[in-house]
């Protein structure tokens, strides 16, 4: 066996333990009953304790300096890729950091669920100062000497630093304020009225999960506080929620989770339990779910196609017709909850967290003064106050789980859907005439190709870049989102 296959069958191993760690995850957000709490969090951390060995096992440094590169293929190559880039990563992080980590995180979940019932930020204080003390250590480890921030961001968007993020969002901020300012203005459409069955609306999101392509025979959907996808390859699952007055929550929110969830069932079946079998970046992976979402589920042919399901499932519901639907789904509303944004102000509520979670890992912002930095950081930016610690600070879960850099890819995402769906409608001219009957194949199906069968292969930008036939940048989607929303609203 040569150095290459010996490696290769630890990391599959390696790769099918963190799957395995994953589901517990699923489980606790879906199904672990409430009093598993402290047992599950010395599960996790004993798993973290045996996959942060496997990372950092001598023989894969050994394996990976043995290894000629030029005698492998590109697949070969970039499988090493990301192995170097891991290895290097989780040898600069002691065990016990590893672990302890993994522990407080599994508490904190647990504890920010119940901080969010309650609207109490304090209660949620001191196990979040804990994190963030912890993943500070764990960054500086990480930076040797670099940004903390910037070390982190690598988890999530390889290659990409703050200071790049900032600039794309600065060029955002204004067109995305001002689109607002005017679209507030603007008369409304029709908002939706009345409540609608919980047993429907999740019968309709399985529907509509099955219509964006989800595999249900290597996936399921249920029901979490926080809607989210989980797995990999030929196990992926994913969550949803529902409320009687907004149906859009339960149905808009299983459309994004498939487009992460179609993305991995799509990744080539070759790459499986390897590096390659799941994506290049966070970024990369919102682009689908937020391409899944908007650019398609709220186009104004989908929507045509949606409404008329609604009424199948719910009768009558006070929406007139095709068009009026179409503006009801885009409607532009003063909103506190970020998932619930409608595609101008989504971003908006990204920046604001991206550069509240920078502070924090500076020591600019201290946890104790962040509730109080957050309802400023509103009311500043979307002009009325908060309030409650749920639809504030406290409504998001990544912060307790330790996912700082993550938020921002959420806006990448959005960036990098903009320039594909630029390249889809090019590729499909006629691609508004299948949306109108409900057929998304021919978006899903350029989509898989163009970007998911790849998995991993490429570095983030690479893959943007090959599928939309141009370099990323927040041009297309901003261009997107006037021409849209000036149309709604009449501008």
């Amino acid at each position: 066996m040569t150095d290459y296959d010996a490696l290769m069958a630890f990391e599959r191993d390696t790769q099918a333990l963190a799957q395995v760690a994953g589901r517990l995850g699923w489980d606790q957000e879906t199904m672990m009953p409430r009093g598993a709490a402290d047992q599950r969090s010395d599960e996790m951390a004993a798993m973290e304790t045996i996959l942060h060995a496997r990372r950092t096992a001598p023989q894969v440094g050994e394996w990976l300096a043995g290894i000629d590169d030029s005698t492998l293929d590109a697949v070969g190559q970039a499988q090493l890729r990301h192995i170097r880039r891991s290895h290097a990563r989780a040898t600069k992080v002691p065990a016990a950091l590893a672990s302890k980590l993994a522990r407080v995180t599994s508490v904190a979940q647990g504890k920010w669920a119940e901080a969010r019932g309650a609207d109490d930020f304090a209660a949620f204080a001191p196990v979040l100062e804990e994190v963030v003390s912890l993943k500070r250590e764990e960054g500086a480890a990480l930076a040797a000497g670099g940004d903390l921030y910037d070390a982190m961001l690598q988890d999530y968007e390889p290659g990409t630093t703050g200071a790049e993020i900032e600039a794309m969002f600065s060029a955002m901020r204004p067109v995305l304020s001002d689109l607002r300012a005017a679209v507030l203005q603007a008369e409304k459409p029709a908002a939706l009225t009345g409540t609608y069955d919980e047993g429907a609306q999740m019968k309709l999101s399985r529907h509509l999960a099955r219509t964006f392509g989800y595999d249900m025979q290597r996936g399921r959907v249920d029901k979490a506080v926080h809607p989210f996808s989980s797995g990999s390859g030929n196990d992926v699952r994913i969550t949803t929620r529902t409320s009687p007055t907004d149906p859009f929550n339960c149905l808009y929110s299983t459309i994004h989770e498939v487009g992460h969830a179609a993305y991995e069932q799509n990744i080539d079946q070759a790459y499986l339990l390897t590096p390659l079998g799941q994506s290049g970046s966070m970024g990369v992976h919102e682009s689908q779910s937020r391409i899944y979402e908007n650019q398609i589920g709220r186009s104004r042919a989908f929507a045509g196609w949606l409404f008329g399901q609604m009424k199948d499932a719910f009768g009558d519901f006070g929406i007139a017709d095709e068009d009026a639907f179409y503006a009801c789904v885009n409607r532009v509303n003063n909103g506190y909850i970020r998932t619930e944004a409608d595609e101008i102000q989504y971003n908006l509520h990204v920046m604001m967290r991206f550069d509240l979670e920078r502070a924090l890992m500076s020591g600019d912002l201290a946890v104790g003064d962040l509730e109080a930095a957050w309802n400023d950081r509103f009311e500043a930016d979307f002009g009325y106050a908060v309030d409650k610690a749920s639809n504030g600070v406290l409504q998001d879960v990544h912060w307790s789980v330790g996912l700082f850099g993550y938020f921002p890819t959420y806006s990448l995402g959005n960036v990098y859907a903009g320039c594909l769906h630029q390249a889809l409608r090019t590729a499909v001219p006629d691609l508004d005439d299948h949306l109108a009957q409900g057929n998304t194949v021919p978006a899903t199906d350029w989509l898989r190709d163009n970007v998911q069968v790849n998995g991993g292969l490429y570095d983030p930008r690479v893959t943007i870049t090959m599928a939309s036939g141009m370099e990323p940048s927040e041009a297309p989607l901003l261009e997107y989102l006037k021409a849209k929303f000036e149309g709604i609203y009449k501008l």
